[in-house]
């Protein structure tokens, strides 16, 4: 079993990044080699500005790289919750964004002719408990009179017909909902980023920014530095360099996952008939789908822990058990790869996009990266060349998270409260 990502370990390496010391001067550096930055890089570019953006490990090698595979419509909240608490015109128009969100992965995937097994299956969140269904049910009957009319609604049975066990009660399917090969994607994303001219480097650990006027910056990092009258900061909660102020703000939870070997064709016909995105309603629920080698991949918040080597290891363990109860048929299968990922969490679950101290970011995508990253790179860029309206989270506030300075020693504790709720509930 290797303890890395499926997604990293099945493409080919990064071969157009820059070599020699960082140095130069450009319209915008960015800084972070993820979904977002790449993104960015690419509309800026096209735009004819001269662009860099440093990486301080490898292109796609955290969040980008290590996540469930799954491009999502629709927000991290209840809708009908959400509307409650911000009003019906913003909930909508945040939901719409994440809609908008999968359509530019799609059309990114389709313009750079990215060979990243993109397909728009769907997603179905699948009902855990009965009074879970419930729940969907009214779900489903709020997002269609106001925000998607593409959402269905499935029985217990309708469910059984399609994803093969009888763990569950139901389930509300996003049907413009989309998943894709991580690694390919953003492999396509830094090569297209280069095709129009922009700099990448990787392993290039940005440790100062300074500012030396309202519009110049030198950017400090372990292979030199440079001057960029821009920066936009695409991080996520970075436990390295200076980013203390969005570290404080940021809560960044594991989420692990085990990949199987490769499985008969046959079997995965039965057990997932449409090959769609799945996710439970648990609290500390599972996700899972089918990789294009046929390969099931499964994860979740299976501890509320930091990941590295051992934490991953001992969350593949909890997530094997886990997959075996929904799916019987696959306990003695071999688990090839597990591996753990940091999710960049806020307090409300809403990302957050602006300026702090003259800089762009965005961060924070609190579990539906995927779609949201690539999709808040090419709206800064809009931002950055002077559309502040295109920035759909520009009139949130963002306080720091009250005794958090960037370990989050609370999280145990936040386990204990959804283990609880999950019994409960």
């Amino acid at each position: 079993m290797k303890l890395e990502s499926y997604w990293l370990d099945t493409v080919s390496t990064f071969k157009n990044g820059e070599q020699g010391n960082v140095s130069g001067q450009y319209d915008v550096a960015i800084v972070g080699g993820g979904f977002t930055g790449l993104s960015a890089a690419i509309a800026l570019a096209k735009q004819g500005l001269s662009v860099v953006l440093l990486e301080g490990g490898k292109m796609v090698g955290e969040a980008s790289g290590r996540n469930g595979g799954q491009c999502n419509a629709g927000l991290a909240h209840d809708y009908a919750s959400l509307a409650e608490k911000i009003g019906t015109d913003k909930a909508r128009a945040f939901y719409h964004s994440y809609m908008d969100a999968v359509d530019t992965v799609a059309d990114l995937v389709k313009e750079e002719a990215i060979d990243c097994d993109f397909t728009r299956n769907g997603r179905l969140k699948l009902a855990a408990k009965p009074a879970h269904y419930d729940k969907l049910a009214r779900a489903h009957d709020r997002l269609v009179a106001e925000v998607d009319p593409n959402v269905r609604i499935l029985t217990a049975g309708e469910v059984r017909g399609e994803v093969g066990t009888n763990q569950f009660h139901g389930g509300l399917l996003q049907t413009t909902s989309a998943q894709m090969h991580m690694g390919k994607f953003g492999l396509g994303l830094a090569d297209a980023a280069v095709k129009y001219g922009a700099k990448l480097y990787e392993n290039a650990m940005v440790t100062g920014i300074d500012r030396l006027s309202v519009d110049r910056y030198q950017i400090t990092s372990n292979r030199g530095s440079l001057v960029a009258n821009k920066v936009f900061l695409a991080t996520g909660s970075s436990a390295k360099g200076p980013f203390q102020y969005f570290r404080r703000r940021l809560v960044s939870v594991g989420s692990f996952i085990v990949v199987t070997e490769p499985l008969a064709p046959e079997l995965l016909a039965r057990l997932l008939v449409e090959k769609r995105s799945y996710v439970t309603t648990k609290n500390i629920g599972n996700y899972f789908r089918i990789t294009p080698d046929n390969r099931l991949l499964f994860g979740g918040r299976a501890r509320f822990a930091m990941s590295n080597p051992s934490s991953d290891e001992k969350s593949g363990h909890i997530l094997r058990a886990s997959m075996a109860e929904v799916f019987p048929e696959l306990r003695n299968v071999r688990i090839d790869y597990c591996w753990g990922g940091l999710v960049d969490m806020t307090v409300d679950r809403l990302p957050r996009a602006g300026q702090h101290e003259g800089m762009y970011y965005s961060l924070g995508y609190s579990g539906h990266g995927v779609q949201m990253s690539t999709h808040m790179g090419k709206v800064m860029a809009k931002v950055i060349m002077g559309d502040e309206a295109a920035n759909p989270w520009r009139e949130l506030d963002w306080p720091s998270v009250p005794g958090h300075f960037g370990k989050p020693w609370f999280l145990p504790f936040v386990g204990a409260y959804y283990r609880f709720q999950d019994l409960i509930h």
